[in-house]
């Protein structure tokens, strides 16, 4: 059998919606695209969207995890790729105070969101 599968979406497990809404949306301009509710109010699910590509963020708050997760060594992580003035972005996110780890050699870096998940911004490809 030949599987064709395509990437849909990611998850990370947030302690904070608001906030982690918030992060989202000014560290990246992702949006919220849909969301679902346990009807016992026991989860929530959102979506995040670029509004460019049909790949999606999905953050999951847990009505009965209140504490902050175990990420392990954090050896995951979700990469971006930002248009316009790279140098501006990295500088934006570190005036956020955001900015985790850099590798200049490389030419990239990371961001770490509320619950310390890793983000990987790199220029967008030409």
């Amino acid at each position: 059998m030949l599987i064709n599968s395509k990437f849909d979406h990611f998850n990370f497990n947030i302690v904070d919606l608001e906030r982690s809404l918030a992060f989202y949306d000014k560290a990246l301009g992702l949006k919220e695209a849909r969301r679902k509710v346990a009807p016992d109010g026991s989860y929530i699910l959102v979506f995040l969207t670029d509004g460019r590509t049909g790949f999606s963020l999905e953050i999951t708050w847990l009505r009965d995890h209140p504490q902050p997760y175990n990420l392990g060594e954090c050896e995951f992580h979700l990469c971006m790729r930002v248009p316009g003035d790279y140098e501006a972005v990295r500088n934006y996110h570190k005036e956020m105070g955001c900015v985790c780890y850099e590798n200049t050699v490389m030419g990239l870096y990371f961001i770490s969101d509320p619950d310390g998940y890793w983000i990987e911004i790199l220029p967008e490809e030409e």
